[in-house]
């Protein structure tokens, strides 16, 4: 804790001395003295006890580890052997051997080449599947182009009928002016009969 307190004031020290902060003189000057307190503690601090390093290695208690050592290598390799041995019984007991093992990676290998042999079958139908997709979006075109072609036949039967309906009115207005004509012809025979007949009569009164 003393140090670490003593380590802070000295940081903050520096810290306002480094910024130019206001007081920085008066910081840095505190923290060195704090530190030098600091300092000066740790010269009464005890000593610490001595620890055993032999009972953590115990190559250090005089040579006994060595035959220790060889005692514990020799347990190391009874116990390998006894799981070997136990690994081999178990294997024998399974009646796993040498042919099983051989039977097993000409599976292996059996499988792999059946595994390439379905590959091309993969891409066939991959292919397939995209051909299917392209005939779909295909038959989905022309069904639009039907549709857009429907709906011009459908345009040009009416704008035939309309021009139809045209040429019909155009010969009813050919028709109709022509009997106007007839009658305005007729009326303007009448009124002029009127006016030469208007016309005697002022005469013979004059007369």
């Amino acid at each position: 804790m003393v140090y670490g307190l003593g380590a802070s004031v000295v940081i903050l020290g520096a810290l306002f001395k480094i910024m130019h902060w206001p007081f920085a003189n008066p910081m840095l000057i505190a923290g060195l003295v704090v530190e030098a307190f600091v300092f000066a503690y740790s010269a009464f601090e005890p000593m610490d006890d001595d620890v055993d390093w032999s009972l953590v290695y115990p190559e250090l208690a005089g040579g006994q580890a060595s035959r220790r050592t060889a005692t514990v290598i020799e347990e190391e390799k009874e116990t390998q052997g006894q799981l070997s041995r136990k690994l081999d019984d178990m294997l024998k007991e399974a009646k796993i051997d040498a042919s099983l093992m051989s039977s097993l990676g000409d599976s292996i290998r059996n499988f792999e080449g059946a595994a390439k042999g379905i590959a091309p079958t993969v891409d066939a139908m991959a292919s397939q599947k995209k051909y299917s997709e392209e005939l779909t979006t295909a038959a989905t075109q022309m069904e639009t182009l039907n549709n857009i072609y429907k709906a011009q036949v459908e345009s040009a039967s009416r704008q035939a009928e309309i021009n139809q309906e045209v040429t019909e009115n155009a010969g009813k207005l050919n028709q109709e002016m022509g009997s106007l004509t007839a009658n305005l012809s007729s009326l303007n025979g009448v009124y002029g009969g009127m006016l030469t007949a208007m016309n005697g009569r002022k005469n013979v009164t004059t007369n």
